[in-house]
């Protein structure tokens, strides 16, 4: 038997428990994994919460993110004793996911953990840290150096934010902060913004073209912001796009793109291939330090993930939630 969060939803209703759990339960996979850290990302809460149609079967564990060490392999890819660390892939949604102890997964779902990081420090990173990585890369292969001008990064205080603040001011990037939450500024200045904006700068019905601000621009929200940040963007510049916090909607205009030439940038984390996955978690393990993690991170036990998820729907949460699924 193992502890797990189970959503279930029945004629009663929409349920997410704390249960214990029975290993013939598991799914189908070919390597079974005795879980370290799990992690709470948005689409966690989403899922938890049942507001918004994430889950597409039941039950359902969930969790995206997860780190451990293989108990039991079919794979030649891995072995008993490895160290692995999953993100994406539908975990969570359509195959049990990450807040349990144990976990039965797909080999090819998985890449080994990097030498650099512990297991915490990888759930401290998880998907938020891993797409923001993600997103810079975008702009480096779009041409974006820091010499170009400054570069926005909205959903400053979430994970995605927090993790694209500080990788872009490690880089030496000029990083602009955008967020809801201005008494939270010295945590972004600490992570390396030069400067805060109110995110209803950002939030509201804007012109189709606007005054050029930033040469590039990290979002996660979406919907209004993502277009007035495109009509705000110098001539050239790259936006990279990885949320939708405000929404899945895009009320924009051709403008930026046919009269800026800007590049809107999909990023994609959760059917990254392996190659791909590989490149940005090294880069991770090269660039984020442990001072930097203790900034960004905290950890919570498996029976306080169901009491924190309302803190994380409404933004009370900044920077990331580390999940020990065995205390």
């Amino acid at each position: 038997m193992f502890k797990a969060i189970l959503i279930n939803k029945d004629e009663t209703g929409y349920h997410a428990n704390l249960t214990q759990l029975d290993k013939l339960q598991l799914p189908v996979g070919d390597v079974t994994i005795k879980v370290s850290y799990s992690s709470l990302n948005y689409k966690d809460g989403l899922a938890i919460s049942g507001k918004g149609p994430v889950v597409r079967q039941f039950p359902m564990v969930p969790g995206i993110d997860l780190v451990g060490t293989v108990i039991d392999s079919q794979s030649k890819q891995y072995k008993s004793g490895d160290q692995v660390l999953l993100n994406g892939w539908g975990v969570g949604e359509k195959h049990w996911g990450g807040l349990a102890q144990i976990a039965r997964l797909n080999s090819q779902w998985l890449i080994p953990l990097p030498v650099k990081l512990s297991p915490k420090d990888s759930m401290a990173i998880g998907t938020a840290g891993y797409t923001a990585m993600l997103a810079v890369i975008a702009l480096e292969k779009n041409g974006v150096t820091k010499d170009k001008g400054k570069i926005l990064v909205t959903g400053a205080n979430g994970g995605v934010g927090s993790f694209s603040i500080a990788i872009l001011a490690k880089l030496g990037y000029d990083v602009v902060a955008s967020t809801g939450r201005l008494e939270e500024s010295h945590y972004l200045k600490a992570l390396g913004a030069n400067e805060i904006i109110d995110r209803n700068e950002l939030s509201q019905l804007g012109k189709p073209l606007q005054k050029e601000r930033w040469a590039a621009a990290i979002d996660s929200v979406g919907s209004q912001t993502l277009a007035n940040v495109c009509a705000s963007t110098l001539y050239g510049g790259t936006v990279a796009a990885c949320g939708l916090a405000q929404g899945m909607d895009f009320p924009s205009s051709v403008a930026p793109f046919i009269l800026r030439g800007i590049t809107l940038a999909g990023i994609d984390s959760v059917m990254r291939p392996y190659a791909d996955r590989i490149a940005a978690w090294k880069r991770l393990a090269d660039i984020i330090d442990q001072s930097l993690l203790a900034k960004i991170s905290h950890e919570i036990t498996l029976d306080q993930v169901i009491p924190t998820i309302e803190q994380l729907m409404t933004g009370k949460i900044r920077g990331r939630i580390v999940v020990d699924v065995n205390r």
